[in-house]
């Protein structure tokens, strides 16, 4: 029955016209909805502190900084380098760490040592500018008595020691 249907000549004629329309698609509103979806920017520039009483041993420094805005931050770059004290020397290398907190302990750093810190803020829009350069100072490596030279009597004691630090240190507290 399909074979005969088949040879057969099918005649069709549409009663009407089919209706099409030109369409144009209008992106406004589409656009309108883009344009408001709220971005977030890139963080300001966070402001680093001066170096806090009692944040420095003899190879550690404590570093603080704060945001003193409302933006999002998804971790902060803190980059460090020691500073130098020639003028057309090499360039000191500069170190680089990621940090979730709005503090880092940075370690294994040279006693009586001056360092230069600063930090930006990261978020998915971009990395802040850098804050104002802070410069930190380890503290000095305890001295060494030389056990040899020291002398006493009833009322008085001689003490000598010396320094293993490269630069000079400022002063001494002996303790009796």
């Amino acid at each position: 029955r399909l074979e005969e249907f088949l040879k057969k000549e099918v005649d069709l004629e549409l009663s009407m016209l089919p209706d099409f329309e030109e369409r144009v698609i209008d992106f406004s509103e589409v656009e309108q909805l883009m344009n408001s979806i709220n971005t977030i920017p890139a963080p300001c520039a966070p402001v680093i502190n001066p170096q806090a009483a009692n944040a420095a041993t003899g190879t550690s420094l404590r570093v603080c900084w704060g945001l003193f805005s409302d933006d999002t931050v998804e971790c902060y770059q803190l980059c460090y380098k020691p500073v130098s004290n020639e003028r057309c020397g090499e360039e000191q290398a500069e170190h680089m760490l990621k940090v979730k907190e709005t503090y880092c302990t940075i370690t294994n750093l040279l006693p009586n040592t001056q360092y230069e810190f600063w930090v930006s803020a990261l978020n998915a829009s971009g990395i802040s500018p850098p804050s104002e350069r802070a410069v930190y100072v380890t503290a000095p490596s305890p001295p060494t008595i030389k056990t040899k030279k020291i002398r006493s009597c009833e009322n008085a004691a001689l003490v000598c020691w010396e320094s293993r630090d490269i630069n000079p240190v400022d002063s001494y507290t002996v303790e009796l």
